[in-house]
């Protein structure tokens, strides 16, 4: 198997290889040419990379080969969402037909019917050709409430996409809506606590013990587990437990820019923080009584890690007005959640952190996509822009991460259509959520 693998992803170089280099055609490009470039390299992770059996988000894809033991077929539910969410977009744009896309949608489907599940909540990893649990830590062998949440997102948007189609295609529709009512938001506040908790396993119980508090990524998973039509939280649950009764409020500055929010354990986050709630969930013009504008408060979030790079009070090669990003990536020394500050930028730009962004600051994402377009293929893969690169140690590792794969397409075709902003808005039950919790948009 391993040596099955190895021969696709050398295939798959190898024909990359023999294409001209992006820097050869950049400037023949058009903006929306430079998009659609990167927005179907970045699909193909999700389809010609996707885990045979379940159709699922690889965990990784390195284009070296080199792999951590037993972990080429794991699949990730977070991940996956997001490529999920993806491929819609790909179906969409005709990448691939749409009874194409049916198909590799039912393959998901049927999977998910059938593989672990934990109180209705999905792991973070699986063995895609089992179905079977893949710990994520010792004691993170069962639920995992926040990756659930992200993959929902997606089947909600899928959802939408069908629900109105042809026979075979409301009869998804009717099976993703069953996966979703089987959630049980409920059983995760353990014992009817006013909060959210990350993990449950059925070998160590809530051991993990990790409370959900914001603000961070997991916005979107309080909005879905109030927006449950069968086991939906109470509204006090977020006042209380993700709100914290309004201590989330904290309005501060980060490079002369004005923030709202308690970020948790920092001024400012990693960018992943601005994307992974937001690829179905549209903050534009989203509010409620802890943020007067989802978007702005994103928008700057987004503008403080670009100035915090541009400022580079830590001197390293490359970084500037057109090359920056810090957010949770691979990193020189392993895996790293970098961020807009000396003890979390160790130097590393992740491609998705400035391209996800696209949706709060078009002119300077784009910038940045032209100019890693213009490095070439050092930078530039058969699934579009490698996971993360440093200049300064001369460190341009050719591997993949599905969970910062996925945020650059949805983005990049939020940011071209809003489809997948649309579908998800769309859903009833999102809606309903959304006014239990008092939130609000305008126009």
């Amino acid at each position: 198997m391993r040596i099955k693998y190895s021969l696709i992803l050398l295939t798959l170089l190898l024909g990359f290889t023999q294409c001209k280099s992006p820097a050869e055609k950049s400037d023949q490009l058009s903006d929306d040419a430079l998009l659609d470039t990167v927005q179907r390299r970045t699909f193909n992770y999700f389809w010609d990379g996707a885990e045979p059996n379940s159709g699922l988000a690889r965990e990784r894809i390195h284009i070296d080969g080199i792999y951590p033991e037993n972990d080429q077929n794991v699949v990730t539910s977070g991940g996956s969402g997001f490529g999920i969410m993806a491929v819609l977009a790909g179906i969409d744009r005709g990448y691939v037909t749409r009874e194409e896309g049916l198909a590799r949608m039912e393959k998901i489907i049927t999977f998910l019917e059938t593989a672990d599940r934990f109180h209705g909540a999905y792991p973070h990893w699986w063995h895609g050709d089992t179905g079977k649990v893949k710990p994520f830590g010792k004691k993170d062998n069962g639920g995992d409430l926040v990756e659930t949440s992200f993959i929902m997102q997606a089947l909600l948007a899928v959802h939408q996409y069908y629900v109105k189609g042809n026979e075979q295609e409301q009869a998804l529709a009717a099976r993703i809506d069953k996966l979703w009512r089987e959630v049980d938001w409920n059983f995760y506040r353990q014992n009817d606590q006013n909060v959210l908790y990350w993990h449950w396993s059925p070998e160590y119980g809530w051991e993990m013990n990790f409370p959900v508090h914001g603000y961070n990524e997991c916005l979107i998973m309080y909005i879905l587990a109030a927006a449950s039509p069968t086991h939906g939280v109470p509204a006090a649950v977020y006042h209380e437990g993700w709100a914290e009764n309004g201590a989330i409020v904290e309005p501060h500055k980060v490079e002369d820019i004005e923030l709202h929010l308690r970020y948790q354990g920092t001024k400012a986050g990693p960018l992943f923080w601005a994307h992974y709630s937001f690829l179905g969930l549209n903050p534009t013009g989203l509010k409620d009584e802890y943020c007067n504008s989802y978007f702005d408060e994103m928008r700057n979030l987004t503008l403080v890690n670009r100035a915090y790079c541009v400022r580079n009070p830590k001197k390293y090669k490359g970084f500037g007005p057109d090359c920056w990003g810090l957010t949770a990536s691979y990193s020189v020394n392993g895996y790293a959640a970098h961020a807009p500050n000396e003890r979390d930028d160790q130097g590393v730009i992740s491609p998705t952190a400035a391209l996800s962004s696209i949706v709060y600051t078009p002119e300077e994402s784009m910038q940045v996509m032209r100019h890693l377009y213009e490095m070439g293929n050092k930078v530039f893969g058969p699934y579009g822009f490698y996971d993360a690169f440093s200049e300064t140690d001369n460190w341009y590792p050719q591997r993949y991460l599905a969970i910062d794969q996925g945020p650059i397409a949805v983005m990049i075709e939020n940011y071209r259509t809003g489809l997948l902003w649309k579908l998800f808005m769309s859903h009833p039950d999102v809606q309903q959520g959304l006014t239990k919790l008092g939130f609000s948009t305008t126009k």
